[in-house]
């Protein structure tokens, strides 16, 4: 039996039966880390021998916490105590924090195995995972395509079988789009639903921490297990945290399911479009009710975004100046100097992009034109969703305009870059959850995902549509041959 297949909760019932133990899952996961990570580079960092030693530490314990061993990856930019985190850039070269994110302190309380560190794009700027410095990270449907960004390295290697768990984080769709086309489960918690303490920040309003896994059994699992209220975390709300997985698989029948015709545009491809098509035919089917409807500024979302979160991105990026940590370049002649080579020589093309939009929109002159404004259309946004959910459960879209695209095909065109992450920026400008889960595939065999939004903190609702189209549906079984 292949062990690394399986989804977490299958191996959670193996461990409780004691047909198998926490070092048979790990050694599994390493087989499979050495056949395939040579041609996928979705792991940043990967601590073999601590990983096995955990592992035989749990399995001689009888009694274990909820997740009972299952190994687990992180996102490159989650920090993990006297571990590497680098956020996959030159100017966090050799930085282990002292600390561990809240994220962290609660799964190995749950007893989970951290395994090491997944690949990403530089702090998260970009929706490919091509902005590594440790290189792109290769779709395992196809290695010659993008597996996503930013949390390109925890979709492929859950979608490859390196993982059975793994953290992304969403600022943008970052965990959303390469569950898409990763051909896996992703979902992005309500802002506030899961701590940010320990996660090096990208866009502060925006960032959120939520789970990529195989299945939707598995995302109700992990997002228990990391939610909660963090005196730590001043944006961490004091709310309840449910047993998600308990209402996981009651009816849709009567839900209410809102399609607006926003996400429907020109450009879309016709594959993804006839993909969303069937999946809305297959949720009617269940008994759910789907009804057009309209979010009428969605089209300004991604000139909201990329003002918004690049300004934020400036501000949270100052602090990388060679003074207190990472790279420290040679031959430094004053502090300015000495500033100025860290930041030139340590962030790469994209990182410099986005600080320099981020830090004209913050400036004088151009705030009110800019951010303010930015602001201002962003609250109109929220409003969308708001009048949308007095009359809708939830709202039913594509999570990506296209499947995979190649590698290389658009690092060169920002713009066109930018427009990957059209249909996931607008939850996290409204704060509100969403989950993407596999509805189809392309003639070239690449994954298409349906992304389900719904109310703040309302992630019950959208794990229990998302079950039950996925537990009528055959998607989710396929997997990539490597």
């Amino acid at each position: 039996m292949e062990l690394n297949t399986l989804t977490g909760h299958r191996l959670i019932e193996l461990l409780d039966k004691k047909d198998i133990s926490p070092i048979d899952i790990c050694n599994n996961i390493i087989n499979k880390i050495e056949k395939a990570e040579k041609n996928l580079n979705a792991l940043a960092h990967f601590d073999k021998e601590n990983s096995l030693e955990r592992c035989k530490n749990l399995s001689k314990t009888a009694r274990r916490g909820a997740l009972r061993g299952i190994p687990i990856f992180i996102k490159d930019n989650i920090c993990v105590k006297d571990e590497l985190t680098t956020c996959s850039s030159k100017i966090l070269k050799g930085f282990k924090p002292p600390y561990n994110a809240t994220v962290i302190e609660k799964l190995i309380g749950l007893d989970a195995v951290l395994m090491g560190k997944t690949n990403m794009d530089e702090f998260a700027f970009g929706s490919s995972t091509e902005t590594s410095c440790y290189g792109p990270t290769r779709n395992p449907w196809d290695l010659e395509r993008i597996p996503g960004g930013s949390s390109g390295g925890s979709a492929a290697a859950v979608s490859a079988d390196e993982a059975i768990f793994a953290l992304g984080s969403d600022t943008g769709g970052s965990i959303r789009q390469p569950a898409s086309v990763c051909g896996v489960v992703g979902l992005k918690p309500t802002y506030g639903r899961v701590s940010r303490y320990g996660l090096i920040a990208f866009a502060s309003s925006l960032d959120q921490i939520g789970p990529i896994t195989k299945d939707v059994e598995d995302a109700a699992i992990l997002l228990r297990a990391i939610s909660g209220h963090d005196e730590m975390d001043s944006t961490s709300a004091n709310i309840p945290v449910p047993d998600y997985m308990s209402g996981i698989k009651k009816s849709i029948k009567g839900l209410r399911l809102g399609i607006p015709k926003e996400y429907f545009m020109g450009g879309m491809d016709e594959e993804v479009k006839n993909s969303i098509k069937s999946a809305i035919e297959k949720l009617e089917n269940l008994g759910a009710v789907c009804e057009n409807t309209s979010l009428p500024h969605t089209e300004y979302a991604v000139s909201v975004y990329y003002l918004v979160a690049t300004a934020e991105a400036s501000s949270n990026l100052a602090r990388f100046d060679g003074v207190q940590y990472g790279l420290r370049p040679e031959n430094i002649k004053s502090i300015a100097n000495m500033y100025k080579k860290t930041r030139k020589e340590g962030f790469g093309d994209e990182a410099k992009r986005r600080i320099i939009l981020g830090t004209f929109a913050l400036s004088s002159g151009y705030y009110d034109a800019y951010y303010l404004k930015a602001l201002k259309v962003r609250t109109l946004i929220k409003k969308d969703f708001d009048e949308a959910f007095k009359k809708f459960d939830a709202i039913i879209t594509p999570t990506s305009p296209t499947a995979a695209f190649k590698i290389g095909e658009k690092i060169s065109d920002p713009l066109t870059m930018y427009l990957s992450d059209i249909f996931t920026i607008s939850a996290n400008l409204a704060g509100i959850p969403g989950i993407s889960i596999p509805c189809g595939f392309t003639k070239s065999n690449l994954p298409i995902g349906l992304q389900i939004l719904g109310k703040p903190f309302d992630e019950e609702m959208i794990l229990r549509i998302a079950y039950n189209y996925e537990q009528n549906t055959e998607w989710h079984k396929r997997r990539p041959q490597l």
